[in-house]
């Protein structure tokens, strides 16, 4: 039985590779993937989008350019992270697919009303603009959600963008608000779970050894942003964030987490996007999300290397 889902994503590196898993992963039809600004502004992430497709010999995919700034800030991006192109790293050819006409807030209303109840997932591997868009303009979709898999928060690793935020929900928190008080069940892929994916030596010789484009892109790719966690977190790789929400949906026992309330900081200067995970149940606020603590990171590689040789 195959999952359909709907990526709405910021490439990003690491956004490239959950894509990538994703095309090659015959448990997932991807139904389109909806692109937002985020680590690039938008003119990027849906030029970065329609690379790795084609990177991926998938031209048959639909990309859709959606919201080009947060609800209610300024946007934030992470060229310092991921370069000015937001896929630094490998030499990758611009892209010959077009891009859809519709808007992305468009797409993702549509489909979810055209398909049947509880049959779409959605994964965003960025800010939750579109999603909190959609959401905002037809809420009648809310229902009609599957699950939202996303890579977004903390909770033990508090922030990486300010000392308590994560920098998807930062970006845009009263979008994360939106969504995380939707009612749809959650599942959330922190920083706890993938500042334990570390793309060590060894694994990143695995992708190289492929010698595939993919495998080589990916390569290329995590030596272009590891610089910077490396620095900063004097760690044996960089994470790999986004593939996380992809593995999951091909793998969910790879991830052990608690269902429990996380609620989205709005308003304070000093801790504004912060995601406030009641981990260890001290409140009676009702659980809205399974937080996810732990992966078995071995098995997690394991499973990239085996899809990535499949691709081009």
């Amino acid at each position: 039985m195959t999952r359909k889902i709907i990526i709405d994503t910021d490439p990003g590196q690491d956004d490239a590779v959950a894509i990538l898993l994703a095309l090659a992963s015959p448990e997932l039809e991807v139904l389109g993937l909806t692109c937002v600004a985020g680590n690039v502004p938008l003119a990027l992430t849906q030029k970065n989008a329609r690379i790795v497709c084609e990177l991926a010999g998938r031209r048959d995919i639909s990309v859709f350019a959606g919201c080009d700034r947060p609800l209610a800030h300024t946007l934030v991006t992470a060229e310092h992270v991921h370069g000015k192109t937001g896929l630094n790293g490998p030499v990758l050819p611009d892209p010959t697919m077009e891009l859809q006409d519709m808007h992305a807030v468009d797409f993702l209303i549509e489909t979810l009303r055209s398909e049947p109840s509880g049959t779409v997932t959605l994964c965003p591997l960025g800010p939750l603009t579109n999603i909190a868009t959609a959401f905002q303009r037809a809420p009648d979709i809310i229902e009609r959600v599957q699950e939202i898999v996303l890579m977004g928060g903390a909770y033990f690793e508090v922030g990486n963008i300010t000392p308590a935020a994560e920098f998807n929900i930062y970006v845009d928190p009263e979008a994360a608000d939106i969504v995380f008080k939707s009612g749809v069940p959650i599942v959330v892929m922190s920083l706890d779970v993938t500042h334990k994916a570390l793309v060590t030596k060894a694994r990143n010789a695995a992708f190289r050894g492929l010698g595939n484009a993919a495998g080589i892109a990916v390569a290329q790719m995590t030596d272009f942003f590891e610089r910077f966690d490396l620095a900063k977190y004097g760690s044996d790789g960089a994470p790999l964030h986004d593939p996380c929400v992809t593995a999951y949906l091909i793998k969910p026992e790879l991830f052990t987490g608690r269902f429990i309330n996380v609620e989205i900081e709005t308003k304070s200067e000093l801790t504004r996007g912060m995601t406030v995970a009641d981990w260890w149940g001290v409140t009676d606020r009702a659980p809205n999300a399974t937080f996810m603590g732990t992966i078995d990171a071995d098995g997690f590689f394991g499973l990239l290397v085996e899809r990535l040789a499949r691709l081009p």
